[in-house]
């Protein structure tokens, strides 16, 4: 299993987001029960208004090299399991930046 899955030109990247942490980071993998596999990220914003959301897309942004206005919401705006479209990221140089950071832990 995978954290990102190819949609046309596009990546839908499983994250599961920790708000309100003490420091932010990209990196390592977190199973769920049903054995789907979510990118761990942590961020240090509170999940109020939409905070947490818009500062997961900015680090992801920042990790990946790309603008903040390639990534967007797929769904989970009020959960910690989130999925995010990254607009014409299904390209070599991405997976392997995403795949990098799914070994960290």
């Amino acid at each position: 299993m995978t954290v990102w899955v190819q949609a046309g030109d596009d990546l839908i990247l499983a994250v599961r987001l920790t708000p309100g942490a003490a420091k932010e980071m990209v990196g390592g993998v977190w199973t769920d029960e049903k054995g789907a596999q979510w990118l761990s990220a942590r961020v240090r914003a509170v999940p109020e208004k939409g905070r947490a959301n818009d500062a997961l897309v900015a680090l992801l942004g920042q990790y990946l090299g790309l603008p903040k206005g390639a990534i967007s919401l797929e769904s989970g705006d009020s959960n910690r399991l989130k999925r995010l479209r990254i607009r014409g990221g299904a390209q070599p140089r991405l997976i392997s930046i995403i795949e990098q950071q799914v070994d960290v832990t």
